[in-house]
């Protein structure tokens, strides 16, 4: 019995030095980061600080605002009219108003920026159709209003989402207990179900601002200044990685603070059952009309941020098509799934090896580690990239010497390798894989793994043999969910992508940045069918699992 605790407790310290391991590596970039955010500032860095930093700021904190109330009346109605009411099509939009998650907003910016502009097929069709002609003011969509139109249509299915899971899991009791004490079906919506779900729905829009925060292609399309425009003019326009670091510094700071707000609005409220027998609530049947009303609302949410500028893409695919299909289109496809692959491989492994000592170690340093897990997510892409690019520019420096004793030039290899992008990716996503195997781990418990010990396996064959095996869902969900996000990644593979090495993402941005929004349209679809399919898969296996 001795050895066998001894032997526990040799492989429980493993996975616990493993863990320490990665998340040093990922606090690492980071470090760098506030280390050289102190150095001494040069002249670029106050013109910024002095002519440019307050517009920054004030743009920024508008997109987050404005975006994040959008998302939240649309995301929360939308996930409580498909809980709660039955209407044509139902069953459908459940699960197709995720779909929108499959456009990067970059793609859906200069998608409707196509169809809006003076030879789009609406002004055309006005034109010709109709003979209208129309104040170009009307249809232009670069604008600060038009940047949260886009990031709105885009990104609300991370409240809508999180905020139906919550739901579909409560106790019809509820609903029907207001009911009975006279509230209507706006009474119950407003005293009922938004006071139980604000936790789900600030997770839910916390999410959309640390999107938000982390976009460079909407905002560089349209024109708005924002702190990831600022850093990539700090970085290439300017050549000055210093005030890049500043500017990152300064982000840093806000994403810190919006963390510490979504705590405090959070709470430490808990609403918890008395009772084990819960009875989800069931979609009650409305008059013919109401129920119309309802699908006219969601049908036309879903052709606004889905389907219009789905079609509207495909119409550009087949004027192009031949003139972009070609092996280096192919090379393309190639790039992007292979850095796909690879990253979302290594962050599941990484993040098994962490799941499973936190959930196997309930002190301080597991908890620890969960949080700087979930901080890698909420840095924005272009401050970990200046972070990495830090990091592996100090190392290529310490092994100049190593090149010389060798009689080799002294070189940037890392600092120029496909391993740095790889590298950040992982910071970045890990802690998406994170989660949904996290999410496995506390469904199956602990009692399986105590009794594989029971009967002689340690720990790590107790991973192997039953632990792993009981979460495929949840580690194939969580690799699904890592795919879909590197696939669509800009600022991070913008930043860090190697010379001549080009992704679907960076491409199709590419195109849309050279007027030739048209030609964006077969990497686009691309990206778009590969998450489409990535998320119809994703819904079954979370569908099955919850069953």
């Amino acid at each position: 019995m001795k050895l066998l605790i001894r032997n526990l407790k040799v492989h429980y310290n493993n996975w616990a030095g493993l863990s320490l391991f990665f998340i040093g590596i990922i606090l690492l970039p980071t470090l760098f980061i506030g280390v050289k955010f102190f150095a001494k500032p040069n002249d670029n860095w106050y013109h910024i600080q002095e002519f440019l930093l307050t517009q920054y700021i004030q743009n920024t904190l508008i997109l987050i605002f404005f975006t994040g109330l959008f998302t939240v009346l649309i995301g929360v109605s939308l996930a409580w009219i498909v809980t709660a009411y039955d209407f044509p099509l139902r069953k459908f939009f459940k699960w197709g108003l995720i779909l929108p998650l499959a456009i990067p907003p970059y793609i859906g910016a200069y998608t409707y920026n196509g169809m809006l502009n003076y030879t789009g097929i609406i002004q055309s069709t006005l034109r010709n159709s109709f003979g209208l002609k129309l104040d170009q003011k009307y249809f232009d969509i670069m604008t600060m209003q038009g940047t949260i139109f886009i990031f709105t249509a885009f990104l609300f299915p991370y409240v809508y989402i999180i905020t139906k899971a919550f739901l579909e899991n409560q106790s019809s009791a509820l609903i029907e207990n207001a009911r009975l004490l006279g509230s209507s079906s706006f009474g119950v919506f407003f005293r009922i179900v938004l006071p139980l779900s604000r936790t789900a729905i600030i997770g839910g829009v916390s999410l959309v601002i640390l999107e938000v925060l982390n976009d460079y292609g909407v905002v560089k399309f349209f024109g708005i200044q924002t702190f990831s425009t600022a850093i990539f003019q700090a970085w290439f326009g300017m050549g000055d990685l210093d005030s890049a670091i500043k500017l990152a510094g300064v982000l840093m700071t806000i994403v810190v603070i919006i963390l510490v707000f979504e705590k405090i609005l959070r709470g430490r409220r808990n609403y918890n059952y008395s009772t084990t027998k819960v009875r989800p609530i069931q979609p009650s049947t409305l008059p013919k009309w109401k129920s119309w009303i309802l699908f006219g609302y969601t049908t036309g949410i879903f052709l606004l941020a889905f389907l219009i500028p789905l079609l509207q893409l495909i119409y550009w695919l087949f004027m192009t098509y031949e003139r972009i299909f070609s092996p280096e289109f192919l090379k393309l496809v190639w790039n992007s799934l292979s850095v796909a692959l690879i990253s979302s491989s290594i962050i599941i492994l990484i993040a098994l090896i962490i799941a499973n000592y936190s959930r196997l170690s309930h002190g301080m340093l597991a908890k620890f580690i969960t949080k700087i897990i979930v901080l890698g997510y909420s840095i924005p892409g272009a401050i970990i990239a200046i972070g990495v690019l830090t990091v592996f520019i100090a190392l290529d420096k310490e092994i100049f010497g190593l090149y010389e004793m060798m009689g080799l030039q002294p070189t940037v290899v890392l600092s120029m390798s496909i391993v740095m992008l790889l590298f950040a990716y992982i910071i970045r996503f890990l802690a998406i894989g994170y989660n949904s195997i996290e999410a496995g781990f506390d469904k199956v418990g602990t009692s399986f793994t105590e009794a594989s010990r029971m009967l002689g396996n340690n720990i790590t064959q107790s991973f192997f043999k039953v632990d792993i095996k009981m979460i495929k869902g949840a580690v194939f969900g969580g690799f699904i969910l890592v795919f879909i996000d590197i696939l669509k990644e800009l600022p991070l593979t913008l930043l860090l992508q190697p010379f001549n090495f080009y992704t679907l993402a960076t491409k199709a941005f590419q195109y849309a940045s050279d007027e030739m929004i048209q030609e964006a349209a077969l990497a686009s679809l691309l990206i778009i069918l590969l998450s489409s399919a990535s998320i119809v898969v994703f819904h079954y296996i979370f569908e099955k699992e919850s069953k």
